[in-house]
């Protein structure tokens, strides 16, 4: 009878449809088509005025903040012992974007007179999105529902549970992750839209994906405009996330090794918060999993719908815990701690110096990640682009971060609680969309190594010549290159000469051990074992 009653609603609606497009007809031989908006044969004067350049020409880079956008989340909430700090920049990969204030190690300083910047290379992270079919959030949700229509009365901090419904999508981009890369794009194009070549469309890379490929879309519109068709061509892939086909097939024993690490940091984290909210759980069964799945949908339904009621469960402490806990997850899954690590990042690695050399990827099939039918082709892989744009997730970035040998972040981290000075955050590096950008800059002369905030005079080394330099830039701060590579100088702007840097790539892809890591005979170790991103 379901089915019936579908198909005469379906017919009825079909019917209606077809009414409304006859009347539509007959109505457009009497009236004009009022809804038209383009062509604008009246849109007044109009001339685009210069692409600005800020990443070259600004003299106070960003630090603090001086300019408040749009807000439209509520997050301050009174949360236990946070006494004025944010919870919302400790939710590892879910906390909404953010350009951490204390950055890596670093001070941004202006360019000095006479250098320029040559090239951009960016590694975008989609916006905030609902959460993911695999984390079991909608599952735990009709649970509630159950035990309360079974006769659970939730009390005291969580009464308002029988109330309350879940009602998040998933996984595809919510009204903030729009916005946040729109955002981005209109940052990005106020750093670089000087190296925008108006003569050709520049090819930008993504995947299928609704919530990598809206990501894209939603840049490019905030970079060029809604025109932003006439700029650029998206070469849209097929998103191993989606379909589980991963190149670097020991991968997934990777993915898989998180497991046990991740529950012990949860029972250890969460031990006091699950004792005390089973006291108000009444006849239901409070478990571990209940608080994690309570405590993450705090940053979801914020992001969702703008507020939570979950945030105010969890003290400071125990939201230090949950940014550790993505730290964890992280650092095994794609990170140094991972035995594909290095592996599942060295595609685009690859791909950048290959760019940056101006040639195609070279590497033997076995040995690398890259789509070759595409890295050889000139309509998919140019070598001609000032700008180089291309979407994908956190735990890619990561991989790629590592892949680059950038063994500042290598941290072990152990399950008993943060080492001291632990450089590896989630927060701070793969926040909903976060960002790395890769400039390289050329300079007359080599750019001493002691720079100042107070002035763009030039303080070049004298007797040298031109010399380029690589600078590595995360959420808007820079990567010191130093902290991780010897052969780079120590330098206050963290920069590292490019030939230098190549030299050290060439080594650092093969630390990668690609083929033993992906195809290899090797079995997963406990966590820890694992230090240097490659297979004990």
């Amino acid at each position: 009878m379901g089915e019936l009653k579908a198909a005469v609603v379906a017919s009825l609606a079909i019917a209606s449809v077809a009414q409304a497009d006859a009347v539509h007809a007959r109505a457009s031989k009497t009236q004009p088509n009022w809804f038209q908006t383009s062509p604008d044969n009246y849109a007044g004067t109009i001339e685009t005025g210069a692409a600005p350049f800020l990443a070259q020409t600004n003299p106070a880079p960003f630090g603090q903040a001086t300019y408040v956008p749009n807000a439209p989340l509520e997050t301050s909430e009174p949360i236990q012992g946070a006494n004025g700090r944010n919870i919302f920049h400790l939710m590892g990969d879910q906390s909404p974007y953010f350009s951490p204030q204390e950055g890596f190690g670093v001070d941004e300083y202006p360019l000095p007179k006479g250098v320029n910047i040559t090239h951009m290379h960016m590694l975008q992270r989609h916006g905030s999105r609902y959460p993911s079919s695999s984390e079991g959030l909608s599952s735990w949700g009709a649970g509630i529902a159950s035990a309360i229509k079974n006769g659970t009365v939730f009390k005291g901090g969580l009464d308002f549970l029988n109330d309350w419904t879940y009602n998040l999508g998933e996984e595809i981009l919510v009204p903030i992750g729009r916005q946040e890369l729109f955002d981005s794009g209109i940052l990005n194009y106020y750093n670089y839209g000087h190296l925008y070549d108006n003569s050709s469309k520049i090819v930008v890379r993504t995947t299928l994906q609704s919530r990598m490929l809206e990501s894209c879309e939603n840049f490019l519109a905030g970079f060029f405009g809604l025109n932003w068709r006439d700029h650029a061509n998206i070469l849209a892939t097929v998103d191993s996330a989606v379909t589980g086909d991963y190149a670097c097939t020991k991968e997934l024993e990777s993915l898989e090794s998180i497991e046990t690490p991740v529950g012990t940091w949860i029972e250890t984290y969460l031990k006091n918060r699950t004792a005390h909210l089973r006291t108000l759980t009444g006849s239901y069964d409070w478990t571990f999993t209940d608080t994690y799945h309570a405590q993450s949908l705090c940053p979801y339904e914020t992001i969702s719908v703008g507020y939570s009621p979950f945030c105010e469960l969890f003290s400071y402490e125990d939201w230090e815990g949950y940014e550790y806990l993505m730290d964890i997850e992280f650092a095994a899954m794609s990170g140094f701690l991972s035995a594909t690590g290095r592996a599942q990042g060295k595609y685009w690695v690859e791909e950048f110096l290959a760019r940056v050399e101006g040639h195609f990827v070279t590497a033997p099939a076995n040995q690398t990640g890259c789509n070759m039918t595409l890295d050889t082709n000139p309509v998919t892989f140019p070598l001609n682009q000032s700008l180089y744009l291309e979407f994908t997730h956190d735990a890619n970035i990561v991989s790629v971060l590592t892949a680059f040998g950038l063994t500042q972040f290598s941290d072990y981290l152990p399950l008993t609680g943060p080492p001291k000075n632990q450089q590896f955050s989630a927060s701070k590096l793969v926040p909903f969309a976060g960002r790395l950008n890769i400039e390289i800059i050329k300079a007359p002369h080599k750019v001493t190594t002691k720079r100042s905030k107070k002035t763009k005079t030039a303080d070049y080394v004298s007797g040298s010549g031109e010399t380029y330099y690589v600078h590595f830039i995360q959420n808007q701060r820079t990567i010191p290159l130093h902290a991780s590579f010897e052969a780079c100088e120590y330098r206050d702007d963290g920069w590292c000469e490019l030939s230098t840097f190549l030299e050290v790539q060439k080594k650092t892809l093969v630390e990668a051990e690609y083929s033993y890591a992906c195809f290899g005979n090797w079995t997963a170790k406990n966590y820890g074992a694992v230090r240097n991103g490659v297979p004990v």
